[in-house]
Parts: C-alpha cells; sequence; structure tokens
C-alpha cells in the first residue's frame, strides 16, 4: 500500500508540474492582455482593461482580423486538400501490393525532414515566377506539400488496420470500389482523418517562414507574421496588445481542439478497429 501511495503521490506531482509549465505562461499572456501597464516584467501595479482588445478590433491600421482570418482561410483550405490527397494515397498503398512500398513511405517522410530554410529561396523563385507572391495560394500550396508526409502515415496506419475482406465484402455485395471506399472504409478512419486534419491546420496556423517570405501585406499575411511585425510598424512592443492579439487567436484553434477532442485522442492512440 505504501508502495501504491508513493507511485499516486509521485504521479501527481509530475502532473502538477507539467500542468504548471504548459498553463503558467498561457495565464501570464492573458493578465499582461488585460494589463493596462506596457511593462510585463513589472506587475506591481496591476490595472485591468478591455482597451487593449478594443484597440486591436477597432484600429483598422493593425489588420489583426485580417491576419485571423487569413490564418484561418489558409490553414483550413492546406488542411482539407492534405488529408484529401494523403487519405487516397493512404488506401492505395494499403490496398495495392506494389515493389518498395515501405521504401516510398520512408522517402515520402524523409522529404519533410527537410529545413525550410533550404527550400525557402527556390521557393520564393517559383511563387515570384507564378505571380502568386502576397497571395493565398503561395502559403496554400508549401503547406499542403509540407502537411501530407505526416496525414500520409497517420492514414496508413488506420487502413493497415482495416482489414481487406471488408473490402471484398462490400465488391460482393454490388458496391464499385469508389463506393466501397466512400461507405464502407472511410468512415472507419473517422478520428484518423481528424487527427490528420487538425495536425496540418496547427502546422499551417503557426507555421512563420514562408509566410514572411512569400507574403507583403494584411492581404496575405497570417497570425505569427502579424504579431511579428508589431515593433516594426508601431516603432514600439506594445505587449498588451501583442498579447491580446495572441490571445484572440488563439480562441479558434481552443474551440476547433474542444470540439473535435474526443477523435483527436482516439486518433493518435487506436486504430479504427478493435484488434
Amino acid at each position: 500500500m505504501k508502495e501504491e501511495k508513493l507511485i499516486k503521490i509521485l504521479f501527481f506531482i509530475a502532473t502538477l508540474f507539467v500542468l504548471s509549465f504548459c498553463l503558467i505562461p498561457f495565464l501570464y499572456m492573458l493578465i499582461i492582455s488585460f494589463c493596462k501597464s506596457w511593462d510585463i516584467f513589472s506587475l506591481k501595479e496591476i490595472e485591468f482593461t478591455f482597451s487593449n482588445y478594443i484597440k486591436i478590433l477597432k484600429d483598422p491600421s493593425l489588420h489583426c482580423l485580417d491576419y485571423i482570418k487569413n490564418s484561418l482561410i489558409i490553414s483550413g483550405i492546406s488542411a482539407i486538400f492534405s488529408v484529401f490527397v494523403a487519405t487516397l494515397g493512404a488506401y492505395a498503398i494499403s490496398r495495392l501490393d506494389f515493389p518498395f512500398k515501405f521504401s516510398i513511405l520512408l522517402f515520402i517522410l524523409a522529404s519533410s525532414m527537410f529545413p525550410q530554410i533550404s527550400v525557402i529561396g527556390f521557393l520564393f523563385k517559383l511563387m515570384k515566377i507564378l505571380n502568386f507572391i502576397n497571395t493565398y495560394q503561395a502559403l496554400i500550396l508549401p503547406y499542403i506539400s509540407w502537411s501530407i508526409p505526416i496525414s500520409l502515415w497517420i492514414m496508413v496506419s488506420y487502413f493497415s488496420k482495416i482489414p481487406k475482406d471488408l473490402d471484398k465484402s462490400a465488391l460482393v455485395d454490388g458496391c464499385s470500389w469508389f463506393q466501397a471506399f466512400l461507405k464502407i472504409i472511410l468512415p472507419l478512419t473517422k478520428p484518423g482523418l481528424v487527427s490528420a486534419g487538425l495536425l496540418s491546420f496547427l502546422f499551417s496556423f503557426n507555421e512563420f517562414l514562408f509566410a514572411l517570405i512569400l507574403t507583403i501585406d494584411y492581404r496575405a499575411r497570417t497570425v505569427p507574421v502579424g504579431i511579428a511585425m508589431f515593433q516594426g510598424l508601431h516603432g514600439e512592443l506594445p505587449w498588451g496588445s501583442i498579447m491580446a492579439f495572441t490571445a484572440l487567436s488563439l480562441l479558434p484553434v481552443i474551440i476547433i481542439v474542444t470540439l473535435f477532442q474526443k477523435h483527436i485522442m482516439q486518433g493518435l492512440t487506436r486504430g479504427a478497429i478493435k484488434e
């Protein structure tokens, strides 16, 4: 009993430490966002106010809502297309027998491990030739290609756990390959689809380098670049406005994660069927 009690105490302490490590910076950000003082290192005279939120919402020169809108559109489209391509590829890989199948998967995964800085110069030249600079396309296309590998691996792990007999049974019942995939196989991979889509969405939403190099102004810039450009636009660091903007931009992500939490956990911890 003593050993079990000690394990519970250690587990509680470890959990408390992890929660504190994750939540304290977030809580500090919220405090600064409601704080009137600009000094984030001195909280002696805290005066709570909503002026920071009012400023970023009403000041047209800040374009905060434009940045959030751009991030949501770009991230959403990138996630949908990356998961769509990865799902088709994963279904083909899990159902077809061809040489070097595993090697192809490893090659696709390895292609995503190249640092972004190594390709940004060539990517900028390509987007300039296509006249895509400072457009949604300039970010959507790289984000799709960059998030496909992880989405593909997630979906392959799901499709590989679904027996091929389900496909054969559907064909015997009169379904085509596409109908079997759409009506029978795909619904079983719903947790994997949600997990892959959310990971792709978060990558696109948080990505900084591509958004910095391939965009020029608020018409295509995303939230990370918008936050980074606060100092350059105003000649100072208005920490209250920056933290308010950050907190506001996190709200859609928190809502999405909360809504799909159940499917996300299933997608990351187990397959679509029980073995």
